[in-house]
């Protein structure tokens, strides 16, 4: 990887799930390895149940991410994650949550959800370069159901498309995160860094 990479990761969810937290904690982690980094918020609903979107673009210029230019697309929910996928360029990498927790539209019925298999098989005709974890569960195994979001960020760390690894993220929660939610947000970095190899 060059000195200076230019990297685009859009991460998208839903209001109340900690994306814009997650989106904060992963553009910190960049910048303390010295990495020129803009984060951003696109779409962002502060209601629970809102479509979030957000940007974190290491050593790019503009802020802006248009559709086909993500390199990586992280989806904090599987439903997000398919709606997200005209962002991610051809070939890019995915690393999706599996759980669903449907949009108000769909809770309301006004809107149909998609199966996960519906979802594997649109993400399949973007790339093969995909990882899905059950998030929620991960993040209720290591202590609190919200931790899922750090274990789907620490698959992205050690996935190899960034110029940092696991443990980037492991000081990143250290210096950033409360002390008494650190134990529960390193346990699941762990087991995300577990689900990514197995």
């Amino acid at each position: 990887m060059s000195a200076n990479p230019k990297i685009r990761i859009f991460l998208t969810g839903v209001g109340g799930q900690g994306t814009l937290t997650a989106t904060t904690l992963l553009a910190k982690t960049v910048l303390a390895q010295g990495l020129d980094v803009t984060s951003g918020e696109i779409h962002g609903m502060a209601q629970r149940g809102g479509v979030v979107e957000s940007t974190v673009l290491i050593g790019c210029k503009s802020p802006k991410l248009g559709h086909g230019e993500a390199d990586i697309l992280v989806g904090f929910e599987p439903m997000e994650t398919m709606r997200a996928l005209p962002y991610l360029k051809k070939g890019g990498l995915i690393i999706s949550s599996t759980e669903f927790m449907p949009p108000l539209s769909v809770a309301m019925g006004k809107e149909e959800c998609p199966t996960i298999e519906d979802i594997k098989a649109a993400v399949a005709g973007c790339t093969d370069k995909v990882y899905f974890m059950a998030s929620q569960a991960i993040g209720l195994e290591a202590g609190a159901v919200q931790a899922g979001n750090i274990a789907i960020l620490g698959a992205l760390c050690a996935a190899g498309e960034l110029p940092f690894g696991p443990e980037a993220l492991e000081e990143a929660i250290k210096v950033n995160l409360p002390a008494k939610i650190q134990a529960v947000n390193l346990k699941a970095l762990e087991l995300g860094v577990n689900a990514l190899n197995t």
